[in-house]
């Protein structure tokens, strides 16, 4: 029995296969950029410009930002503070494709209780912490909103919260959202 062994392949032909473009810069390493070629094991072939370029087919955008401090009465104790949510998905899911709401701390708290007796089988992350004080300083105020987004990405982000949650869409989405009604 004979034994055939592979022929030798030089590194520009291998990154090639792998879908990348030989990098001048660094001979025998290839670089990050693509050549348009997809590789499903051993096939391999051209891909389209929507294919590389066009929408997911399921994506999932969401940040908070501009938080705004309001002061409803001349009581100190009545100011908080509200963080625009942005959400722009195609997951059939959610009902909008592209919506804007505004929420407070205690309203992401009473969220975050909601999500936990519904979702039992879920881990639900927690919370940035309660701030007592300065908690209307700039950079507090930004903590809080680099921590409330984390939270609302992977609880967004999880499958079977976007599948098994009644209260989940209706969140992030509904700017009459009542967190009494649950």
């Amino acid at each position: 029995m004979q034994r055939i062994e592979p022929r030798p392949v030089d590194a520009s032909t291998q990154a090639q296969q792998q879908g990348y473009a030989s990098s001048s810069s660094a001979p025998g390493k290839p670089s990050n950029i693509p050549t348009g070629l997809a590789s499903t094991g051993s096939q391999s072939h051209t891909q389209s410009f929507e294919e590389i370029y066009g929408v997911p087919e399921n994506f999932l955008e969401i940040e908070i930002s501009e938080a705004q401090t309001h002061q409803p009465s001349a009581s100190p104790s009545s100011r908080y503070t509200t963080y625009l949510i942005r959400l722009s998905t195609n997951i059939p899911a959610f009902k909008l494709r592209r919506s804007e709401v505004r929420r407070r701390y205690s309203d992401f708290e009473v969220f975050r209780d909601l999500l936990e007796r519904e979702c039992a089988r879920v881990s639900i992350p927690p919370l940035p912490g309660k701030v007592y004080l300065n908690r209307f300083d700039d950079a507090v105020i930004e903590e809080r909103r680099k921590g409330l987004e984390r939270f609302l990405k992977i609880v967004v982000g999880h499958p079977l919260l976007q599948t098994g949650s009644r209260v989940l869409g209706s969140f992030v989405q509904d700017p009459n959202w009542d967190r009494n009604a649950w």
